[in-house]
């Protein structure tokens, strides 16, 4: 539980180091920088994954390596115009947003909670934007990149299934560089020019995402799949804690009961008999457990022999 809570905190306090990052760096600079990297140290850490990578599993994490690049794109320019706090607590709208999308694109029953927790968000939502924060370009576009990221879990759940996880992984993030290498070109990608951003890359690439992927994949097996999904989605909390207390930002009492809403909302989602929930399985002696970000699921079937995982993921934070 405190690995979770440890992951977690990161992934908050990553809204804010990107959002200072990309003062002095354009967006798709960084985000190529970003992508790249954590791709290749995933590669180092298993290399044999690139023989794994079969025409199905390209083709396949080619198209949700754009929805997730699309997401990341989105996020990193509404960071421009909005502040850390709002967009982390924008962000975490995806959670409530993916049953909602469920039932629209596929006819999932929607159920009473979590049709109270799709109110409940947008309450948060609009005392978020009332007053306090003005609804402009930063907010829609951080709106805009959770539909995103609610859209790359759907079809990541359905086109999962069979593949090896780590590739697929690998090959979405190799994608989303792609795509950011793609509009960074026509003025040329540039390194970037101060230790400050190379920190930031580092935190983002390796910390939030490489290592983060990796001691959830560990702690999840020794908690409840609803335990961790309670626990992660402290994430906009961290992320208003950290542009509070280190980015000198400050939140009105509005902004403070919106959040505070938007939290809730992520809670009655992921709460015991919610859809969400009971798609998760309990760790088990017969070695199952299903690890779930409010960003991706990580589903694992251990036997005397082998284990059999598969990924619903994305590499987290901003």
């Amino acid at each position: 539980m405190v690995g979770l809570l440890l992951v977690t905190a990161v992934w908050g306090a990553t809204f804010l180091v990107v959002k200072d990052a990309t003062v002095g760096m354009p967006v798709f600079d960084f985000l190529t920088w970003r992508f790249a990297l954590v791709a290749v140290v995933m590669a180092a850490i298993r290399p044999s994954v690139v023989r794994r990578i079969d025409r199905g599993t390209l083709a396949r994490g080619a198209g949700v390596g754009f929805l997730l690049g699309m997401s990341y794109i989105l996020q990193t320019l509404g960071l421009q115009h909005t502040s850390a706090a709002v967009g982390g607590f924008l962000t975490g709208l995806f959670v409530v947003i993916t049953p909602l999308l469920a039932w629209a694109l596929f006819h999932q029953h929607l159920s009473l909670l979590a049709s109270t927790a799709v109110f409940t968000a947008a309450a948060g939502l609009a005392l978020i934007t009332l007053n306090g924060v003005s609804f402009g370009s930063g907010e829609a576009l951080t709106l805009l990149c959770a539909i995103f990221f609610a859209l790359h879990l759907l079809t990541l759940g359905r086109w999962s299934p069979g593949r090896d996880a780590y590739a697929l992984t690998v090959v979405q993030l190799t994608t989303a560089s792609l795509m950011c290498l793609t509009g960074a070109a026509p003025r040329g990608v540039r390194p970037p020019q101060s230790g400050s951003t190379w920190t930031a890359i580092l935190v983002t690439a390796v910390l939030a995402s490489a290592f983060a992927y990796m001691v959830q994949t560990w702690a999840q097996k020794h908690v409840t799949a609803t335990q961790a999904a309670v626990v992660l989605t402290m994430e906009p909390v961290f992320a208003g804690l950290f542009a509070v207390l280190a980015g000198g930002e400050r939140l009105t009492v509005s902004t403070l009961v919106g959040g505070a809403l938007v939290v809730t909302a992520m809670f009655l989602i992921e709460v015991p008999g919610s859809p969400s929930a009971k798609s998760d399985e309990e760790p088990s002696a017969g070695g199952h457990f299903s690890a779930r970000r409010g960003r991706g699921r990580l589903r694992c079937r251990s036997g005397r022999s082998r284990s059999r995982c598969r990924v619903v993921f994305r590499p987290s934070g901003s």
